[in-house]
Formats: structure tokens, sequence, C-alpha cells
């Protein structure tokens, strides 16, 4: 079973390497990963408080009721379909963390169909998931690879997944890192990359400031855009946040 937090579009993509691009976005619901050090603080729908990351309404279990249950391919692609304009847009897997459906064989239904439709269809992972890529369509996936760094408050050994960092990078024709930053972490984050990327194949890696308003992100952007110049890195902002500051459904 497919469980899905939302379906929205057309709108932009906000960050990383597509970014501006028109996409329609599906928001996978459940989470390997809590990410409590991101300290956004939300309430859950029996009032229990918690912190966690922007996206805690798709990551945290405690919202599940709130997810629409799909059975098959069919049904979800039938939704999806329902927001599509007349020309190709981006297609957007994000959670929550969509690998963890990669097993399921509606997901792979899923994505075949789009793929070979023709459009350009984005996951957006945390890496820290193992998957086996077999399939010559699945080398046309992007893998946009948000891999947590100790300010999520993740141990190492459950957010850094070398193999399968590196059988992703291995075998689809795009992929890249992309690393939350903030203004506190600057020092540990530099050690944190380096050591990361000495285990891995040569990648595309982008450094993203931490926010989930714009307020927050004009206090981190300027220090990690100077990181990012130092290292030869690329900067990746929020721009969906600074537009709408974090609203949900655009």
């Amino acid at each position: 079973m497919l469980e899905v937090n939302e379906i929205f579009g057309p709108t932009i993509q906000g960050e990383g390497k597509r970014v501006g691009n028109p996409s329609v976005f599906v928001r996978f619901g459940k989470c390997n990963m809590t990410c409590a050090g991101f300290e956004v603080e939300y309430e859950t729908p029996s009032g229990i408080k918690k912190c966690s990351c922007d996206s805690f309404y798709a990551s945290d279990i405690a919202f599940r009721d709130e997810w629409q249950k799909y059975t098959t391919a069919k049904s979800l692609i039938e939704e999806v379909d329902k927001l599509l304009p007349d020309y190709k847009v981006d297609i957007v897997l994000t959670g929550g963390e969509p690998l963890l459906y990669w097993n399921d064989t509606e997901f792979q239904k899923f994505m075949k169909h789009y793929v070979e439709a023709g459009y350009h269809l984005t996951i957006e992972t945390n890496g820290s998931i193992d998957i086996e890529l077999k399939e010559e369509w699945q080398k046309k996936l992007l893998f946009s690879m948000s891999v947590k760094l100790s300010n999520s408050g993740e141990s190492l050994s459950k957010r850094v997944n070398i193999k399968t960092l590196s059988h992703i990078i291995n075998s689809v024709d795009e992929s890249y890192l992309k690393f939350v930053v903030s203004l506190d972490s600057l020092e540990n984050a530099i050690q944190e990359i380096d050591d990361i990327l000495v285990q891995i194949p040569s990648c595309e890696v982008y450094l993203m400031p931490l926010g989930d308003t714009a307020e927050v992100i004009d206090k981190n952007s300027a220090s990690v855009i100077e990181l990012a110049i130092k290292k030869g890195f690329k900067y990746s902002d929020r721009l969906h946040i600074r537009v709408w500051n974090n609203k949900r459904g655009v």
C-alpha cells in the first residue's frame, strides 16, 4: 500500500538541481528518521509536542489518519494526472522518505509509468535505505540525496549509508548530494561532509541553509554560501520557503 500525505502542483521546484522548474509533487508518508535536531516545533493530532523537520506532517506516523492510501499504481496515477498541465512538468517524489516504498511493486509501476511517458522524475531521499537499481528505466531517475549531518540529531550509523550512496551514484544518469547547514553547525559540517565524500564516487554537491521560514534562511544563507564557495560546492536556496514561507500545497 502506498501512503501519500499530499499531492500538489503545478508549482515550482524550490531547491536543488532543478530549482525553478514547474513541478507536481507527490509527498509520501513515513520516514526512517525523526531529525529532532532541526527543531521545528509541532503538535500531533493527539496533542503531543515534538520537534522534527519542516515536513513533520509526512514524517510522523501520528498524522497517518490524514494520509491517503493507494492500493494500486493506477489509482495514484489517476490522482496525479488530474494536476498535470498540457506540457511536461517535473514530477517530484518527496516525503517523509519515499524510498521506504522502493520494494513495493505498485511504487515501481508508478515511477515507470511517468518515466516512460517522458516526464523528468526526481526522488528526494535521505539516501540511507538500501535499494537495488536493476532496470534500465530506473537509470533515468534523478536522485536528490539530502544526506543528514549531525545537526539533524540522528546517529552517524543511521544517517549515512555509504553503500547506498555509492550504488545510486554509479547506477543512474543523474544524482547529487544536498546537505542542510546552519550558522552554528558550519565547523562540524565541513568535516562531516569531507568524511562522506572521500568514501563515495564523485558527484555534485549542494549546500542548503537550514530554515523553515524566510527569516531563518536569511540568518543562515550568507555563511552557507561562503562555505560553498570555499569548498567548490554549489549553493541551493529554498525558494519555496522564501516565497510561501513553508505554506503547504504550493
